[in-house]
């Protein structure tokens, strides 16, 4: 069995075997395991500082980790010491050659967070019609409950004929006089 390859079916990444000097290719389905690996990771490390994302520039001779966050000083560490040390996880985690991988933070908006985790916020927040705190609209799972209207009991049973034409009342029939 024959399978056709297009020509996007591989992309550059830098070799563990030829010490990081040349790229080479892996397939698609590589690259995106070892993306959702890296974001998972990411995740996990980093839930607390408000990542949101990775963005992954593979050059020839390095790989630049750009992790998007809303708290960067928490990402970044004291003195940049916490940068350091995912840099050295990742490099030995994905098996990135010494110092050819470099880790940037970047500041992200609260609205650029992950679709999952803004939908949770969004449902959890209170409506403001603003829009800056809370959602612009409210939210269609929204439920109001409606105080129900005091009702007449009858006091005596009625009987009503549902359906159907009612009969018309009977007419006496004149007598016959003889």
């Amino acid at each position: 069995m024959r399978t056709e390859r297009h020509k996007n079916d591989t992309v550059p990444f830098l070799s563990v075997e030829h010490g990081g000097k040349i790229a080479i290719q892996i397939s698609k389905k590589r690259k995106f395991v070892t993306d959702a690996q890296m974001n998972e990771f990411l995740t996990q490390e980093l839930a607390e500082d408000g990542y949101s994302g990775v963005e992954m520039r593979v050059t020839p001779t390095r790989t630049e980790i750009i992790i998007l966050a809303t708290r960067t000083q928490n990402v970044l560490g004291e003195k940049g010491r916490r940068i350091r040390e995912l840099t050295a996880v990742v490099q030995k985690r994905f098996g990135f050659p010494e110092g050819s991988v470099e880790l940037y933070a970047e500041k992200v908006a609260t609205r650029g967070l992950q679709g999952v985790l803004g939908i949770k916020v969004k449902i959890m927040l209170p409506w403001d019609p603003t829009g800056k705190t809370g959602p612009k609209k409210p939210l269609p799972d929204h439920v109001s409950i409606v105080e129900p209207k005091d009702e007449i009991l009858p006091t005596t049973p009625i009987s009503e004929q549902k359906g159907g034409k009612p009969e018309p009342p009977a007419m006496p029939q004149p007598v016959p006089t003889a």
